[in-house]
Parts: structure tokens; C-alpha cells; sequence
């Protein structure tokens, strides 16, 4: 690895993602060298010579030796940390805002997941708490298929303080939790501009978060079951509850500009 780089890249979707986002910086990419023909690959050597970015075609067991595992592809990339944005960046200008903190997701699979699904839905950012994530960087680019490297992303030391900051601009603070007075995602109105918190398997948020959020967000079963659903299944449900929403409002903004 050069001097430069802190981070490596595994995965073609994660470092041509991590290319076209261009929240890092990509020093090197390197390839298996019987994969130089792939054709799959063309895109990604386009984007390369583009960005002006060197392609090192190596061996297997090269590209092996710097993996964290065995499903990159063949293809790696050096590149430096990734850079953050302010709070204030995360707020969209031209839309209601949709911003989520993920706090206490300590597998990164999970966390992968999670941030794949927000992606998806299209959440305008992604609030996290300040943690060393370059160790686990290829996991959760690879585990994301990208999506990890697409997202803006904005330090909060904790859930409070990045509440606090959101709430004096106007979002509601929404929270996936259990409490007497939790509402059905498809119940409560996530079409405002909104500051969702969403916990880890382990831990979940505070009593004392959840009491002051505006919004307590409760998934319902269809049958009585007593546990709680994974971080990734509940961000799913919710975030495109969010989107589902939000599309169903614009429709009808669309329809009166019509009438």
C-alpha cells in the first residue's frame, strides 16, 4: 500500500462508487491479472483512466494477501480516509430533509445493511457517532454495494447533540423504539422534514432520547412476538415507509399544480 493511502477498497461496486462520490481520495486500484479481459470490469478502467487514477494488474494472490476476505472480485483499492461533512450539509435545500443517525450498529454487516437500505430509500445523510471505521471500510463498502461510499456522511458525539441541532431547523426527531405513546410508521406523518434515530440490536437508544423525541416509531407484527426486529429490517421498513410517503405528497402537489 502507498504512503498516501489509509483504506483499502474491495469490490468493483465500492470503489467505482467511491470514485464518482469522490468523498476519498483512490491512489491505485489493483486487479487480478487473469481478470485484465473481464468485461464487467470495463467500466470501472473507463472511470479510472477519467479520474486519472493508476490500474495495477496483479496476481491472485496478491490481491488476496491485502483482503479481508474472499469476495472482492479480484479487485482492490488504495485509497485515503474518508472525509465527513458538517450537520448543516446534510440538509437538503429543496426538499423536506430525511436524515438518520445509526448509533450502537457494531457488526458491520449489519451496519452495511442498514446504510444500503437508507441509500435506497433516499435519505439526504447519515449521522454517526466518532468511531475508527477505516478498519472495517472494505467490509462495509463491499457489504453496502457502494452505498457506504455514495451517502454524505456527519459526525454527531452523540444522538442528543445531533437532535438538538436538527431540531432548532425545523426537522422532527423521530425514534425507532417501544413506548406507550409509539405510532405505526404508516401512521405518524414522516413527510415533514425529519431527524431519525435508529439503534443497535444490543443497546437500542436511551429512555431519556426516546422520551424527548417528537416521534416514536413502532413496527407492528402480524402475530404476537416478543423480539425485536434486527437494525437492518427495521431501517428498511421505515425509510421506505418515509419514501412512500413523501412520493404519495408529491403526487398531489403534482395533481393540484395540474388543477
Amino acid at each position: 500500500m502507498s504512503d498516501q493511502a489509509s483504506a483499502t477498497l474491495e469490490g468493483r461496486l465500492s470503489v467505482a462508487a467511491a470514485i464518482k462520490a469522490g468523498w476519498r481520495d483512490v491512489h491505485q486500484i489493483l486487479i487480478d491479472q487473469k481478470k485484465r479481459y473481464d468485461r464487467r470490469l470495463s467500466a470501472l478502467l473507463r472511470q479510472a483512466e477519467a479520474a486519472d487514477i493508476s490500474v495495477a494488474f496483479v496476481s491472485a494472490d496478491h490481491i488476496q494477501s491485502r483482503a479481508s476476505g474472499a469476495t472482492h472480485g479480484g479487485v482492490l483499492a488504495e485509497a485515503s480516509e474518508r472525509r465527513f461533512c458538517r450537520l448543516a450539509d446534510l440538509l437538503p435545500a429543496d426538499r423536506a430533509a430525511f436524515i438518520v443517525m445509526l448509533d450502537g450498529i457494531e457488526d458491520p454487516y449489519n451496519f452495511a445493511g442498514a446504510v444500503r437500505c437508507l441509500y435506497a430509500a433516499g435519505v439526504d445523510g447519515l449521522v454517526l457517532r466518532p468511531r475508527n471505521w477505516t478498519s472495517a471500510s472494505a467490509v462495509v463498502g463491499r457489504a453496502s454495494a457502494g452505498a457506504i461510499e455514495r451517502l454524505p456522511l456527519a459526525i454527531a458525539e452523540t444522538a442528543g447533540h445531533a437532535a438538538d441541532y436538527y431540531r432548532a431547523r425545523g426537522l422532527q426527531i423521530a425514534v425507532a423504539a417501544k413506548s406507550a405513546r409509539s405510532r405505526a410508521p404508516a401512521q405518524a406523518d414522516l413527510s415533514q422534514p425529519s431527524f431519525l434515530l435508529i439503534g443497535g440490536e444490543r443497546r437500542g437508544v436511551t429512555r431519556s432520547f426516546a422520551r424527548s423525541a417528537d416521534l416514536t416509531l413502532e413496527i407492528p407484527y402480524g402475530r404476537d412476538f416478543d423480539q425485536s426486529l434486527g437494525a437492518v429490517a427495521a431501517t428498511a421498513v421505515i425509510a421506505f415507509e418515509v419514501k412512500r410517503q413523501r412520493d404519495a405528497a408529491l403526487g398531489q402537489d403534482k395533481r393540484r399544480a395540474i388543477f
